[in-house]
């Protein structure tokens, strides 16, 4: 979680800081195996250097971006999960839940889904 210490340093808001800490080290104890790194000034997750996840945060809301394909497969249990979204990233309001099952979902499917790839971004 080193890699995460300067953007975890510039939350201001105390609640929001423990939220994405919450997140981002149930990811690091559950992915042990996946890299961290910042890139485009967001935390993020990868796999022999190809995305996995990454998450930016706003005063409103913390973004997750798991790829445009990823949300695509899971748009309906994102939207039973109350969160809004574009395209490209999943808003969960500070005052929603996280839904750890999804994001669990949705790592697992990038990981084996992407297991091949030698590029960062999907093509």
């Amino acid at each position: 979680m080193e890699a995460f210490a300067d953007f975890i340093s510039k939350i201001d808001d105390p609640e929001q800081k423990a939220r994405v800490i919450e997140v981002l080290e149930w990811i690091g104890e559950k992915y042990p195996n996946l890299e961290t790194k910042i890139a485009w000034n967001q935390p993020m997750f990868t796999d022999h250097g190809t995305y996995i996840i990454g998450f930016s945060v706003s005063k409103k809301h913390m973004a997750v971006a798991p790829e445009e394909l990823t949300l695509a497969k899971f748009v309906n249990e994102i939207e039973q999960a109350d969160y809004s979204h574009t395209t490209g990233l999943i808003r969960i309001t500070w005052d929603n839940a996280v839904d750890y099952g999804l994001l669990e979902k949705m790592i697992e499917f990038n990981i084996q889904d992407k297991a091949d790839y030698t590029t960062f971004w999907r093509k």
